[in-house]
């Protein structure tokens, strides 16, 4: 029988490739036909340690989220990591955003029936946070794995059934697993928390809206951004606080979902009393941190802040926003179109922008698609789903807006507010008072 191969007998067929020499001696790294002065030899080392930073559930830097859970598993939340001590927080803080999150609410919703009642399990103590990790937990109570089994074995168009399959070869079909809307219950529970924080710390106030559902769009000067309120915006099941377009919103929903089909939509939101400067260029630039945010939200296609696209139609002396002294010797600007951020850094001003949402991938129509085995099939599918996912994203939009600014915030502090502060210039983050409101110039 004949020996097997030692570290100094290279295997049968493989002399043209390096070899390995016994030990003591190094790699060869170089086939043996190669002339001597193309020969090179790399010294003995130790085996590489082979690591896998795979940190796609985490979100932030200082102040950190991560997520968990699948839409028919056991349960969804998040762990919250860097949220400051002695904050007063309940679950009932948070149940407040889950409420306005979850399905249920309304004929233009899914109709799943979950209550998403949440339970911190780690991080408070006596009603205020300890500086430890905050663990939520929401679970799952009205799951029907079986309404997906047509979904387990064909993609659904446009949905992530199938990148899913081409990057980690299997996945959670009932539900869309990770793919799910229902993902977003970790964000908007430690949305609320930073939202919470912001209001203490800084008087921030984060208020989403929906401006346009299919060919129905608000106009841009329907709504004051500076005094525009939550009770308005909650005051229909389409969260638009012009009762008129509300109501023309309901009514192209209403219009497709009997049909079986979907709409999309786009959601507007402010962000009034941030402080100046906020942001920290180059990479994570505020407007950078907010797209990341907002276009990792399922169903999200677009994002874009002040002006957005159609500051392209302006010249520069036309879209500039000129500074100007107020009355409190605080330096402004005229118009907005910058939409509260420039050069990467809040200015003062309130910061606005829209992220556009596409209709929703599963549907209640017949679709032409492909099996998991690669065959031409047709698709039907079941399930309870959002004919329009506009109005339950308003919450979510909020909650990630809320955790890059409460994320950045930390950073600045951390950063710029470790020594004494260049009083001609700067001010204190927790200087709400001095920080203005102002509704956007869109003329």
């Amino acid at each position: 029988m004949a020996a097997a191969p030692t570290s100094s007998q290279p295997v049968a067929g493989a002399r043209a490739a390096s070899r390995v020499l016994p030990r003591g001696g190094g790699l060869r790294a170089f086939p043996e036909s190669a002339p001597a002065s193309l020969r090179f030899s790399v010294g003995r080392r130790r085996a590489a340690r082979l690591e896998v930073k795979a940190s796609a559930n985490v979100f932030g830097n200082y102040f950190q989220v991560a997520t968990y859970g699948e839409s028919h598993g056991g349960g969804v939340g998040c762990v919250i990591s860097g949220c400051p001590p002695r904050i007063p927080l309940t679950e009932a803080d948070m149940q407040v955003e889950l409420d306005r999150r979850r399905p249920g609410q309304s004929r233009i919703t899914t109709p799943r029936k979950e209550t998403d009642t949440c339970k911190i399990l780690s991080g408070t103590h006596e009603g205020v946070t300890t500086g430890t990790p905050i663990h939520v937990f929401v679970p799952n109570t009205d799951q029907r794995g079986g309404d997906y089994s047509e979904m387990a074995k064909a993609y659904r168009p446009s949905h992530a059934d199938a990148t899913y399959d081409f990057k980690y070869g299997v996945r959670a079909v009932q539900g869309g697993g990770r793919s799910s809307a229902r993902e977003t219950i970790g964000r908007v529970a430690a949305g609320a928390l930073a939202k919470k924080i912001l209001k203490l710390k800084s008087g921030v106030e984060i208020l989403a809206f929906v401006s346009k559902v299919h060919q129905v769009v608000l106009p841009e000067d329907a709504i004051d951004y500076e005094t525009v309120t939550m009770e308005q915006i909650e005051s229909n099941i389409v969260r638009c606080p012009d009762p008129e377009y509300a109501q023309k919103m309901i009514d192209a929903i209403d219009k497709v979902r009997v049909k079986g089909d979907s709409i999309g939509g786009v959601v507007t939101c402010i962000a009034r009393n941030v402080p100046r400067g906020i942001g920290s260029p180059v990479f994570d630039k505020l407007e950078a941190e907010l797209a990341k945010a907002m276009l990792s939200l399922p169903a999200s296609k677009g994002f874009e802040i002040g002006s957005g696209f159609a500051g392209t139609d302006y010249t520069g002396s036309e879209h500039n926003d000129e500074f100007y002294m107020d009355e409190a010797g605080n330096v402004r600007t005229k118009s907005n179109r910058s939409g509260g951020v420039q050069g990467g850094i809040s200015n003062g001003e309130i910061i606005y922008f829209k992220v556009a949402f596409k209709p929703t991938a599963t549907i209640g129509k017949k679709q032409n698609t492909v099996s998991r085995e690669h065959q031409d099939v047709e698709l039907l599918a079941r399930g309870r789903h959002d004919p329009c996912v506009v109005p339950r994203a308003v919450p979510m939009v909020e909650s990630m807006a809320a955790l890059v600014l409460m994320d950045q915030l930390m950073a600045h502090i951390a950063q710029c507010e470790m020594f004494p502060l260049n009083l001609a210039l700067q001010e204190p983050v927790g200087s709400a008072s001095s920080v203005p409101a102002f509704a956007p110039d869109l003329s």
